[in-house]
């Protein structure tokens, strides 16, 4: 069991209480049973230790306030929306045969012993908290589900976590399930297009491109060329004509 000191408080203002958190004191209250309402004060590190430890408000810490020991449950704590730093705290008093209803966490132990998860299965947790409904003076700081022995397609209900005496869960009449054990779910990535089909038109377009260009190329130098291959005849053509124009002058 974890235990504060604390130290009452005489504060009548809000001014007052924020002063007391200046200085590094959280306010707090304390409530239930025929008693009067108590007001105390803490240290804002040991709270803020607590607050980090698991279960903060499921566990039962003792009070040390002058000299005397008060068991007590945390029901609430307010935080600095700012700082994010706890602010005020109310503490339910432990009074036997008090009844209370409170969520306790759930503990899986031994995942390393079910068969079940060894083959690749997956614990799929569907409470990681259960409402309970127990004496002040008997709440359970956790509930143990031992995955020992489990195979795929385990259900672990509520009958089948051992409570303490005179703890019950909130859900009554029906065996609710808190976990299963499943089987791996197998995940297939889609094909990839072939890339290499559209390269390889896109090459044969360029090669047949290059191809017609080539020929084009080989057709208009040819005409070229046969121009002026037959550019001497005609000019040789030509003068054979003056040739044959002349020659009667000549007879006369």
């Amino acid at each position: 069991m974890n235990s504060l000191e604390a130290s009452i408080r005489n504060t009548k203002s809000r001014g007052e209480v924020n002063s007391l958190r200046q200085k590094g004191e959280v306010p707090a209250i304390i409530y239930g049973g025929k008693e009067e309402n108590q007001k105390i004060s803490l240290s804002k590190k040991q709270v803020k230790y607590l607050i980090d430890q698991e279960n903060f408000l499921s566990n039962i810490i003792s009070l040390n306030i002058s000299g005397q020991s008060i068991r007590v449950l945390p029901r609430e704590v307010s935080y600095d929306t700012l700082t994010d730093d706890p602010i005020h705290i109310d503490f339910l008093r432990i009074v036997k045969g008090a009844k209370i209803i409170i969520e306790i966490p759930v503990k899986f132990i031994n995942d390393e012993k079910s068969p079940g998860l060894k083959r690749g299965g997956v614990l799929n947790i569907v409470r990681r908290k259960i409402e309970l409904k127990c004496a002040t003076e008997n709440v359970p700081n956790e509930l143990v589900v031992d995955l020992d022995g489990l195979e795929i397609g385990t259900s672990i209900k509520i009958s089948s976590i051992s409570l303490p005496d005179d703890v019950k869960p909130t859900i009554q009449g029906r065996d609710f399930v808190v976990a299963t054990v499943a089987a791996p779910t197998v995940f297939k990535e889609p094909e990839k297009p072939v890339e290499g089909a559209e390269g390889t038109e896109g090459a044969e377009g360029a090669e047949g491109a290059e191809g017609t260009e080539g020929a084009e190329g080989a057709t208009t130098e040819a005409a070229s060329k046969e121009g002026s291959d037959k550019a001497p005849e005609g000019e040789k053509g030509k003068e054979e004509n003056k040739k044959d124009q002349k020659a009667p002058a000549e007879k006369k």
